[in-house]
C-alpha cells in the first residue's frame, strides 16, 4: 500500500451511516466552531461551505464525516445572519413607533411595570422593518417627576388589564436589543439572538386594547388565573410553574432556594416531565389495545403507542406554552417514534444521535442555550455509564443521581457559575415526589379545568398539600450555608479538561489511577487567581446601565464604592449584576461597602449586595443611606496591604445635599493612583481644586456624574490630569450621558476616555507595569455582540457610501 493511499484509508476509513452518531458528533463540531467563533463567516462562504458539505455528506460515505462538519458550519451560519437580521441595525437610534400587534406570553405584571412580549401584525400598514416580528417591551408607570410634567406614559390601571392573547395598539420606543456585559454575567444578547427577537422597548401613550384575548397565550394564562383562586397559600405559585410552567409568581428568593437545591430543572415544565407525560400517553395507548383487541386489527399497537407518546409531548409542550426546553425534548421523542414506526432496531444512544441532528438542523443555534448540552449530556452520560437489564430499580436510580451529579457538574459550573452541594440529597426526594405525586395531580387539574370550569380545584389544592409537605425539608436545606457553592470564573481550557476528567473518573475500575481525573478537574472548580502583590490594586468598574458599582482589591482586601442601580419593584443591578460579577471573581465576602451618596442609581442594589455577603460594613456620607455603621467625609483614611485610601470630599460636619455631597475617594498604590468621584458637581470640583491640589493628580479617573455637563470642569481635569477617564454610564441614556463637550474637554488633557456602555466592564491594574486596562467586550468577543456590530457599522458607512457615490 502506498503512503498516500495509507492517509486516505486513516482519514476516510469505511463508509459512514447517513444519520450515523459519527455523523451527529461532526455536524455539532461544525456548528459549534462557528457559534463560539469571536467572528461571524460571511454569508458567501457559509452557502459555498453548505453546498460542498451536503454533497459530500450525501454522495461519498466515506466523506460523510467532513461533509457533515462543512454543512454544520454553513447552516449555523446562515441561521446566524438571518437572526441578526431579524434585529434593528445595531447602530440605529431609539425610535418611536405606532404599532398593533398581539401579546404573545403570558405579561409579568409588577408594582410599577409590566413586561411581556410583542408579536407586530403582518400587514401593510406596519413599519416594513418590524411586521411579524416579536418585540420585548417594559410597560413603566410614571414617576411623579413625569406626571407632573406630563409625559406620555400610559396609566397604571390600563397597564395591569395587559392580558396574553390580547390584540392592543400601542406607541413604543424602540431600539436594538442590547444588554451589559460583565465577567460571568447574563448575555440579554445572546438571550434574545435565541429568542429571535427585533428590538426592546416600553410603551408610551397611547395604548389601547383590541378586543378580547384569544388563543392559547388566553387560555394558558385563564389556568393561571383559576389555579391562583382555587389553591390559598403561597403554594399556588409552585402550583402554576409545574402545571402550565407559569414562573411569574416565584420571587428572587424562591429562586435561591431552588438554585441552591439544584431543582431548577424540576420547578418549570422540564424536558424530563415532558418525557414523563409522553411515557404515560405511550402506557395508556397500550392498556387500551390490551383492553380492546380489535383496536389492533386497525392500527398496530407499536404505531399507536409512539404516536400517542409524541402526541402527549406535543400536548404538555403546549401547556407549556413551547417553551425551548420543551420543543427540543418533543422532537427527541418523535425520532424515537419515528424509528420505531419504522421498524428499524435502534439503540438509544443512536435515537439520541438522530434527535440530536434534528434540533441541529432545526435550528443550530440551539447551542447557545444552556439547556441543549445539559439535556443531551445527561442523557448521554446516561446511557453510558448506568448499569444494564436485571439490576434493581433502586439502584439504578441511586446510581442514576450519582451519574448525574458527577458527570454534570463541569457543564453545570461552566454554565452557571456554581453548583448546588445539597443538589444530590434534594432530588433523591423531589425527582419521585415532585415527578409521580405532585406534577401529575397539577395535570389532573388542569385537564378536568379545561372541561369543566372549577373541576381542576381539588386536584390543584392536593398538588399544592403534596408540594407544602415537601417544601419545609427542602427550605431547611437551601438555607444552610454549605448548600451553595459558588464557583470563580475559569479558562476556556479548562472546561474541556474537566470533562475529560469527569470521563476517567466514570470508567470502569479497572481503568487505573483517579488521582490524574481529579488533578484535570481543578482549573475549572478551583482556577488559579492572580492577586495584586503588597502595594498594587486591581478595580473592575462593572457594566451596570446608567449607574456605578466599582470593585476594589487589594491584596487581602475588597470593597465596593457603589453598588449600582435599583428600581421599585423591577431591575436590581445588586442582585443582577454586583453580586453574580463579584461571585465569579470568586470573591465570597467583602470588608467594607462606601456608598458616595444615597442615589438610587448608586445605592440602589446595596440591599441585595449586603445580604449576598454577609452584611459588610456600610460607609456613606451622614444622612445618605440608613444604617451607615461609618461615616465618610474629608480626612477619613486607611491602609490595606500597602494601599492608601483617602477620602478628599464632603468636609466635615457638612449637611447631606444629594450629589454635591458624593464621596470622593483616592486609592494610592505604589505604583499609582486613581480618584474615584461619584456625581460631584462643578461647584464641589473647584472647592476640591482650591483646598487640596496636590492630591488630585491621578493615573485614571472616575468622569463625574457619568459624564453631564455639571461636571468635569476645565480647572478639574487639569488638576487631575489623567491617562485614562473611566463613565459609568447606559446605552442611549435619556440624559445624554456622557456629552460630548465634556468627552472632548477630557481628551484633550490629553486622556484616553472610555465608557462602559462601549466597553463593558473595565478592570484596571496599577502594579509594577503600571497602568493596564482590559475591556470586556473586547476580551470576550462574540459576534453577536451589539456594541462590536456597531462599531463596524461605523467604519464601514464611509466605505459604503463612497462606493455607491453622491446617489447612493
Amino acid at each position: 500500500m502506498s503512503f498516500r493511499s495509507d492517509i486516505f484509508s486513516r482519514l476516510f476509513p469505511a463508509p459512514l451511516p447517513l444519520f450515523g452518531k459519527a455523523c451527529a458528533a461532526a455536524l455539532l463540531t461544525g456548528v459549534c466552531v462557528v457559534v463560539f467563533a469571536p467572528v461571524l463567516p460571511p454569508a458567501l462562504a457559509a452557502w459555498c461551505a453548505l453546498l460542498c458539505g451536503v454533497g459530500l455528506w450525501w454522495g461519498w460515505p466515506r466523506a460523510r464525516w467532513c461533509g457533515a462538519v462543512l454543512a454544520g458550519l454553513g447552516w449555523v451560519t446562515l441561521h446566524a445572519h438571518a437572526g441578526l437580521a431579524l434585529q434593528l441595525p445595531a447602530d440605529a437610534a431609539p425610535a418611536e413607533h405606532a404599532l398593533r400587534g398581539r401579546v404573545v406570553e403570558l405579561p409579568q405584571h409588577g408594582s410599577r411595570s409590566t413586561r411581556f412580549r410583542f408579536r407586530v401584525d403582518d400587514d401593510a400598514t406596519m413599519p416594513a422593518h418590524l411586521r411579524g416580528r416579536e418585540l420585548a417591551l417594559a410597560w413603566y408607570d410614571a414617576t411623579a417627576a413625569e406626571a407632573r410634567a406630563g409625559a406620555p406614559v400610559a396609566a397604571p390601571l390600563l397597564r395591569k388589564s395587559l392580558r396574553a392573547g390580547a390584540r392592543w395598539q400601542l406607541q413604543a420606543r424602540l431600539r436594538p436589543p442590547r444588554g451589559l456585559r460583565n465577567p460571568g454575567g447574563f448575555d440579554a444578547e445572546r438571550h434574545a439572538l435565541l429568542q429571535r427577537l427585533t428590538a426592546t422597548g416600553h410603551v408610551r401613550a397611547p395604548a389601547l386594547p383590541l378586543g378580547t384575548p384569544t388563543g392559547l397565550p388566553a387560555w394558558r394564562e385563564r389556568m393561571a388565573d383559576a389555579i391562583t383562586v382555587h389553591v390559598p397559600g403561597p403554594a399556588a405559585r409552585f402550583v402554576r410553574a409545574l402545571a402550565l410552567g407559569d414562573t411569574r409568581g416565584l420571587g428572587q428568593g424562591d429562586w435561591d432556594d431552588l438554585r441552591a437545591l439544584g431543582l431548577t430543572h424540576l420547578v418549570a415544565i422540564s424536558g424530563f416531565h415532558v418525557g414523563l407525560v409522553a411515557g404515560f400517553g405511550a402506557w395508556l395507548a397500550a392498556l387500551a389495545w390490551r383492553a380492546f383487541p380489535w383496536l389492533g386489527r386497525r392500527w398496530p399497537r407499536p404505531f399507536a403507542t409512539a404516536l400517542a407518546a409524541v402526541a402527549s409531548a406535543a400536548l404538555y409542550a403546549a401547556v407549556a406554552g413551547f417553551a425551548l426546553p420543551t420543543v427540543r425534548t418533543v422532537l427527541m421523542i418523535a425520532v424515537v417514534a419515528a424509528a420505531r414506526c419504522a421498524r428499524r432496531p435502534t439503540t438509544v444512544a443512536q435515537a439520541l444521535a438522530l434527535a440530536a441532528l434534528v434540533v441541529l438542523l432545526v435550528d443550530p443555534l440551539s447551542v447557545l442555550a444552556p439547556g441543549f448540552w445539559l439535556s443531551f449530556a445527561g442523557v448521554l452520560w446516561l446511557v453510558w455509564c448506568l448499569p444494564g437489564r436485571g439490576v434493581h430499580w433502586l439502584r439504578t436510580f441511586m446510581a442514576a443521581q450519582g451519574v448525574a451529579t458527577l458527570a454534570l457538574l463541569p457543564l453545570t459550573v461552566a454554565l452557571f457559575g456554581q453548583a448546588s452541594r445539597a443538589g444530590p440529597l434534594a432530588n433523591l426526594l423531589a425527582i419521585p415526589w415532585w415527578s409521580l405525586v405532585v406534577v401529575p395531580l397539577a395535570l389532573v387539574g388542569t385537564g378536568l379545568e379545561a372541561l369543566l370550569d372549577g373541576a381542576g380545584r381539588w386536584p390543584w389544592r392536593a398538588a399544592a398539600v403534596c408540594f407544602d409537605a415537601s417544601w419545609w425539608v427542602f427550605g431547611f436545606l437551601a438555607r444552610q450555608p454549605w448548600a451553595l457553592w459558588w464557583a470563580p470564573q475559569a479558562a476556556v481550557a479548562a472546561v474541556p479538561a474537566a470533562l475529560l476528567g469527569v470521563f476517567w473518573l466514570l470508567l470502569p475500575r479497572a481503568a487505573g489511577m483517579r488521582l490524574p481525573a481529579l488533578l484535570l478537574c481543578l482549573p475549572l472548580l478551583w482556577p488559579s487567581r492572580d492577586r495584586p502583590a503588597p502595594g498594587e490594586v486591581e478595580l473592575l468598574v462593572m457594566d451596570v446601565g446608567q449607574g456605578l458599582a466599582v470593585w476594589v482589591r487589594t491584596r487581602h482586601h475588597r470593597l465596593l464604592y457603589d453598588a449600582g442601580p435599583a428600581a421599585e419593584g423591577g431591575f436590581d443591578a445588586g442582585e443582577r449584576i454586583v453580586a453574580p460579577t463579584l461571585h465569579a471573581l470568586g470573591e465570597a465576602g467583602l470588608d467594607r461597602v462606601l456608598l458616595s451618596h444615597g442615589d438610587r442609581d448608586h445605592a440602589g442594589g446595596m440591599p441585595a449586595v449586603r445580604r449576598a455577603f454577609h452584611d459588610p460594613p456600610l460607609q456613606a456620607p451622614p444622612g445618605a443611606v440608613p444604617g451607615a455603621a461609618m461615616g465618610c467625609s474629608r480626612g477619613d483614611r486607611w491602609h490595606w496591604d500597602g494601599v492608601d485610601f483617602a477620602v478628599l470630599h464632603p468636609p466635615p460636619a457638612s449637611p447631606y445635599a444629594g450629589n454635591a455631597s458624593s464621596c470622593v475617594l483616592r486609592i494610592q498604590a505604589a505604583h499609582g493612583v486613581v480618584l474615584l468621584t461619584g456625581d460631584i458637581g462643578q461647584r464641589e470640583e473647584a472647592a476640591l481644586v482650591a483646598a487640596v491640589p496636590a492630591a488630585l493628580r491621578a493615573d485614571a479617573a472616575l468622569v463625574a456624574h457619568h459624564g453631564s455637563a455639571g461636571s468635569s470642569g476645565a480647572e478639574w481635569i487639569r488638576a487631575v490630569s489623567p491617562r485614562l477617564a473611566i463613565v459609568s454610564a447606559g446605552h442611549g441614556n435619556r440624559f445624554g450621558h456622557p456629552r460630548r463637550d465634556v468627552v472632548q474637554r477630557w481628551r484633550t488633557a490629553p486622556a484616553e476616555v472610555l465608557n462602559t456602555a462601549d466597553s463593558g466592564a473595565l478592570r484596571l491594574w496599577l502594579g509594577r507595569e503600571g497602568l493596564q486596562v482590559r475591556e470586556q467586550r473586547v476580551f470576550e468577543r462574540r459576534w453577536w455582540d451589539a456594541a462590536e456590530r456597531a462599531r463596524s457599522a461605523a467604519i464601514l458607512s464611509p466605505v459604503i457610501q463612497a462606493a455607491n457615490g453622491p446617489e447612493g
